[in-house]
């Protein structure tokens, strides 16, 4: 399955691809999780924004707020596979092109989460370290993690 990834700035989304994103968001995090927040956080602005898609289709997406505005590192969040195309756990293969957007964008300052906790193991896996005890947001336990910078060695 050929993965077509794009990145984009909020300004420079169709339309289209805006409402996409952003219904596929509200999908996700507002209705499957039953979770009624903001979803709109006011951060899209400040953030770069990774779409995934599979021949025409929306698949997957995550986005990485600049640092300063989340927390002082890079962030990456939103995290999010499309129901339909979840059986082909194309997750490892967003994060991993978000990791590295990320750490070519902002080198040297490592990357900051705030991870749904059942998805601990996951982003260990990519490098992320636990950084403190669990936490409830909306609902849901979360934990903050930490991916290092890179050493320039």
């Amino acid at each position: 399955m050929d993965l077509d990834f794009k990145w984009n700035r909020l300004e420079s989304f169709t339309a289209l691809e805006l409402y996409e994103v952003i219904s596929a968001r509200e999908s996700v995090f507002v209705v499957e999780q039953k979770c009624a927040y903001l979803e709109a956080d006011g951060l899209d602005p400040y953030a770069w924004h990774l779409s995934v898609r599979v021949e025409g289709e929306l698949a997957g997406y995550a986005r990485v707020v600049e640092p300063g505005h989340k927390f002082a590192e890079p962030s990456i969040g939103r995290v999010m596979t499309v129901g339909t195309f979840r059986r082909f756990k194309i997750g490892r293969a967003l994060m991993t092109e978000a990791i590295a957007f990320t750490e070519r964008t902002f080198p040297g300052t490592g990357i900051q989460i705030g991870a749904q906790a059942h998805l601990q193991e996951f982003y260990q896996s990519l490098g992320f370290q636990s950084d403190g005890d669990v936490y409830e947001e909306d609902g849901i336990p979360h934990v903050d993690m930490v991916k290092p910078a890179q050493s320039s060695i």
